[in-house]
């Protein structure tokens, strides 16, 4: 890979970034987009990459990258539930994520797989049913 030369100032802001989870980061991009009012897309593939060939079979099961995490039952310990939606959606006040618990089955959101398997781990840990659809 191609190295640049950058200011001390930027390899500082790099180097904290790069020690950020991925929870941390998804936040930060979402911060990103409501102070400069840009929207985060994925890059396009390059034009140059080879397609598959038209008498080649396409991989039987492609791995999903981003699932919908669905809290299908909040269970007896509804406190703690909350809690964990709110470190997952910290922009719900308290009101909105007890509606949410009360609301079940509810959609916690799109995450990608990593910080939906932490979500569906901390919410099981606080007593709720989740699937990962």
């Amino acid at each position: 890979m191609e190295e640049v030369q950058i200011s001390a100032k930027l390899q500082k802001i790099i180097d904290s970034v790069a020690e950020l989870s991925v929870l941390e980061l998804s936040e930060l991009v979402k911060a990103f987009e409501v102070k400069f009012d840009v929207k985060a897309v994925a890059a396009a593939p390059a034009t140059g990459a080879p397609a598959a060939a038209a008498g080649e079979a396409a991989p039987a099961a492609e791995e999903k990258s981003d699932f919908d995490v669905v809290i299908t039952s909040a269970g007896a310990n509804k406190i703690a539930v909350i809690k964990v939606i709110r470190e997952f959606k910290p922009e719900l006040g308290l009101k909105e994520a007890k509606d949410m618990v009360d609301a079940t089955p509810a959609n916690l959101g799109n995450m990608k797989k990593e910080a939906a398997n932490d979500a569906k781990a901390k919410l099981e840990a606080a007593g709720a049913q989740v699937e990962l659809k």
